[in-house]
């Protein structure tokens, strides 16, 4: 089971199941240095503009001008610094036209994006003492510009033998974590290189020893091949795992795995590895695909893929690995043949390895995930015992939702068990679209069956195994689920009792998260696993788990604590976020005892507590008393923004949908005394079942404020309201297909947030702007396509526009453009680019890697905008992916937003003096042009009126 919870800089990880290892967002921090720019290591990122003036001014620029402009780069004090706050309204038309180099946006943003991030937090095994995992800020682009090879749907720094744009830790510190709370002073993990970049940092067993990799950066703007090294946590000395120079790990995969307290097993770059392939001047023939048995092979646009046989061996000579069991004493033992590992995993008695590798052929058409892959059990020692299964490339996975690979999957070791593996088999031919009871098996069997004995079958299914929880052979949880119906259910098994009959513990719908009863609470073992935690009371026999949940409800999240009786199903809340202020969550369970089962009055957790101003801290709780001890003291991470106004709102869109938003007000801001703001719109659509799940309040108004490195947050420093995640649900109840009426039903979501800004009198009519990334971008887009009387401009990030280029799905649809044509033509902004009259502002990494989101999605789009006469602007991030992480590049997407917000929102004139009241009544009325402007009376925007009249369909057909 996996808990993640995100704050600005902060979240949760589980590893499989880890310590509590508590750190910031998953953003890419390797920078060396905050100097902006202090090498050059790329070009500018190419900026395309289409406006009446920006034509002429291209017109009239001689080549000089233009090859001075292109190759312009701005210093950190330099044309984007210090004045950086009016460069939106100072940029000349040549500018505006061509781009000047990497920018930087005001400083009231700058400085809240290079405030230095917080450490992470992991605890040992035992839960006594804490690392602090110390970083730096946003990486420089000289990191992204390192060569990388695209292979097979990843993405490998080859200097490296490790995947690329790895994120890092400059130092790890030591605290002692004390009865009282308390945190011991600091002990540095001490002796390693000079700029190291320390990464998979794990723990013994025991809590005695680290593990972790080490990089350093060489002359030549590489990064080193990775060292493993260990750390004495008493001592804090830090050394070489290995005394051979020549060893390095291979990181393209799997890394290194303790499989007992004194030793790891290592996945190394072979010793015998010959040079790199080198690729031929002329092919050996040409580029050959073929279906003659006519296969039904349907695959989603699926990037970095390999493209011929130089590829194969590229991806062969970076992911072989050969595995080698390395002990604290010096002694190493290499183990197997060299392989393309992809996992290792040690028995809970140490005793077995169960390890998974891949091998050709390869597929040009899928990424590794579905290459051939083969199974083993070997000892310990590295004996090999059995295979498990061989599988066959799985290219024809069809794409309907809930559809898997055929054959044995999820094949991992029983946590409550000495050695025992189990796994899953789909009995419908991994398609979902056959019917067929039961659809999936779970099977279990010892590591080292006896003859003839066959695998036990452990529980089936008529949904798709989700997942299990282990216990004891008395009680184990089961998930299964169905993504069509949204059904999930959870089984209550007895593994060691035939004669006990499974029965569901809870059926429900994935979407109603009020039903939602919590997760259980893990339990560590003297193993290293993680079983569910059984708890008694004093004189009480029954025995009770803890469900740990988010506490879905109308006024939004309280996360709870239930004790709860398996047998029974009554429960009893023993513990409840407070409701008034604060924001608090369960985040692991801290009590030390690792045998039988816990005491209710000697359970302790970690928790965290935030507020709406306050940012997260965590707590230590103790039962009898809960008593909680505060083990951290985080400073505000942007005490400029300390005092922003944050509420979660509730409103009704046309068809009695109940939608929720978070407005964001800045510091001070007094609607009644200081009038309308210019607001951003920033969402992300989702799908639905049901109206009623649709209009349920997800996320806590206490919730802290987290502003990441691109945040539309941002802009409370630059005095705009901030309307985020207004729900846009896309719903398709019973048969019905959600995205046959997306239009539809966006614009009315739309609409209704709109009406809702202007009714509270926090957002002027004419200076709303809207944007997203992603799918957020998508629906940017489709809105100023189709509701261009709600927006008066657009950010779009990192977005798809035309879903033919999409065939097979995308996002949450599963149906193929053949089978649901109108539905991917009228979703697809791009064949609504005539109608785009409003300016949007396209940004996209040039390596984007997302499925679907191409970089040309952007670029074509462009092109379709500037051949109707739109204004836009397209922004090419070079060498950035679908999140953008280089410090350069960031900067210039928030200029380029901020340029963007400030010339066409907070600057827009347009019909400036229209009357506020008015227009928030003739909004709620469908009354306003398509301009924004006050329609004639009998007048109004059409497609809102179709809406209404139902005659959308055809209104869009045949504008088509």
């Amino acid at each position: 089971m996996r808990v993640v919870k995100v704050y600005h800089r902060f979240s949760l990880l589980a590893f499989s199941p880890p310590p509590p290892l508590l750190h910031h967002p998953p953003k890419p921090i390797t920078a060396s240095t905050p100097s902006f720019l202090s090498v050059n290591p790329t070009r500018s990122p190419p900026i395309h503009t289409h406006s009446k003036n920006a034509v002429k001014s291209v017109k009239a620029m001689t080549a000089s001008n233009f090859h001075n402009l292109v190759n312009a780069v701005v210093a950190e004090e330099g044309g984007g610094g210090s004045n950086a706050s009016n460069s939106s309204t100072s940029t000349t038309a040549e500018d505006e036209a061509l781009g000047g180099g990497y920018r930087l946006p005001p400083p009231e943003i700058r400085d809240i994006v290079d405030a230095p991030p917080l450490p992470a937090l992991s605890f040992s095994p035992q839960r006594d003492k804490i690392l602090f995992l110390k970083r730096k800020s946003l990486s420089p682009l000289l990191e992204l510009a390192r060569p990388e090879e695209k292979l097979a749907g990843i993405r490998i720094d080859g200097k490296c033998n490790a995947r690329s744009r790895m994120s890092f830790y400059t130092g790890i510190g030591i605290h002692q974590l004390m009865h009282d709370g308390a945190l011991s002073p600091e002990k540095e993990i001490h002796g390693l290189p000079d700029g190291a970049k320390i990464n998979f940092v794990t723990w013994s067993n025991d809590g005695r020893h680290l593990s972790f990799s080490i990089r350093i950066d060489e002359e030549d703007n590489t990064s080193s091949k990775l060292r493993v090294w260990v750390a004495n946590v008493e001592t804090g000395e830090a050394r070489p795992l290995f005394q051979s120079p020549d060893i390095y790990l291979n990181a393209v995969f799997d890394k290194f795995v303790w499989v007992d307290n004194s030793t790891l097993l290592v996945c190394t770059i072979p010793l015998s590895r010959g040079d790199l392939p080198k690729k031929p001047l002329v092919p050996s023939g040409p580029k050959i695909q073929c279906n003659e048995q006519k296969n039904i092979i349907q695959v989603r646009t699926f990037q970095d893929l390999l493209k011929d046989e130089h590829d194969e061996d590229l991806f062969e000579y970076y992911a072989t690995s050969q595995l080698v069991l390395a002990s604290l004493d010096g002694t190493v033992k290499p183990i197997g043949p060299p392989a393309i590992y992809t996992s290792m995993d040690p028995s809970p008695d140490q005793k077995y390895l169960l390890i998974t590798s891949i091998h050709r052929p390869y597929s040009f058409i899928v990424p590794c995930g579905r290459f051939p892959k083969k199974v083993d059990v070997w000892t310990a020692s590295g004996k090999f015992v059995r295979d498990l299964c061989d599988l066959p490339l799985a290219e024809d996975i069809p794409i309907a939702f809930n559809s898997v690979r055929k054959g044995m999957r999820s094949i991992n070791w029983r946590a409550d068990k000495p050695s025992t593996l189990y796994w899953v088999e789909t009995q419908d031919g991994g398609d979902a679209k056959v019917e067929v009871s039961p659809r999936d098996i779970i099977y279990t069997q010892p590591a080292e069956p006896l003859e003839g004995e066959q695998p036990t079958i452990l529980h089936k299914l008529d949904l798709r195994y989700g997942g299990i929880s282990w216990c004891d052979d008395s009680l184990t949880l089961v998930y299964e689920s169905w993504y069509k119906t949204r059904q999930i259910r959870t089984w209550v098994i007895s593994p060691g009792s035939e004669d006990v009959s499974p029965r569901i513990l809870f059926d429900r719908s994935s979407e109603d998260v009020y039903s939602d009863p919590g997760s259980p609470m893990l339990r560590r073992t003297p193993a290293g696993t993680y079983v569910i935690a059984k708890v008694k009371q004093e004189n009480d026999e029954v025995t009770y788990i803890l469900l740990n949940g988010r506490g879905a409800t109308p006024e939004g999240n309280i996360p709870f604590l239930d004790l709860f009786d398996i047998n029974t199903g009554s429960k009893e809340r023993i513990w409840e976020s407070d409701k008034e202020k604060y924001y608090e969550t369960v985040v692991a369970l801290m009590s030390n005892e690792n045998e039988g089962k816990l005491y209710l009055n000697q359970l302790k957790l970690l928790t965290s507590k935030e507020s709406k101003t306050e940012n997260p801290q965590y707590y230590i709780q103790s039962w009898p008393d809960k008593k909680a001890c505060q083990i951290t003291n985080f400073p505000h991470p942007y005490p400029q923004l300390a005092l922003l106004q944050k509420e979660m709102i509730r409103y009704q869109r046309k068809d009695g949908v109940q939608l929720t938003a978070t407005l964001y007000l800045p510091p001070g801001y007094d609607p009644s005394k200081d009038g309308p703001l210019p607001c951003l719109v920033w969402s992300y659509p989702g799908e639905f079942k049901s109206k009623d799940a649709a209009g349920q309040v997800r996320g806590s108004p206490n919730e802290f404020a987290g502003i990441g490195s691109t945040s539309a947050l941002l802009w409370l420093a630059r005095r705009f309201a901030i309307l985020s995640g207004p729900t846009i649900p896309i719903i398709g109840e019973g048969d019905e297909e959600a995205n046959d009426r997306y239009v539809e039903q966006l614009v009315a979501s739309a609409q209704a947030a709109v009406e809702e800004l202007i009714g509270r009198g926090v957002a002027h009519p004419n200076k709303i702007a809207v944007g997203g990334h992603s799918y957020g971008a998508f629906m940017t887009a489709n809105l100023l396509a189709h509701a261009p009387h709600l927006f008066c401009c657009g950010i779009a990030r990192s977005g798809a526009y035309n879903r033919t280029l999409t065939p097979f799905g995308f996002q949450n649809e599963d149906r193929t453009l053949w089978e649901a044509t109108t539905t991917y033509v009228e979703m697809s902004p791009f064949l609504s680019a005539n109608k785009i009259k409003k300016p949007i502002l396209l940004i996209h990494g040039e390596e984007d890697n997302n499925p679907g989101t191409l970089t040309m999605q952007s670029d074509r789009f462009f092109n379709a905008l500037k051949g109707h006469g739109a204004l836009c602007r397209l922004v090419i991030l070079p060498f950035e992916s679908h999140g953008y992480s280089a410090r350069e590049s960031i900067m210039h997407v928030l200029w380029e937003t901020d340029r963007w917000l400030q010339k066409y929102c907070v600057s827009n004139t347009s019909d400036a003096n229209v009357d506020l009241d008015a227009c928030k009544d003739n909004i709620s009325k469908g009354i306003i042009d398509s301009e924004g402007k006050v329609a004639a009376t009998g007048g109004g925007v059409s497609e809102q009126a179709d809406f209404e009249h139902g005659r959308f369909h055809s209104l869009r057909r045949s504008s088509l």
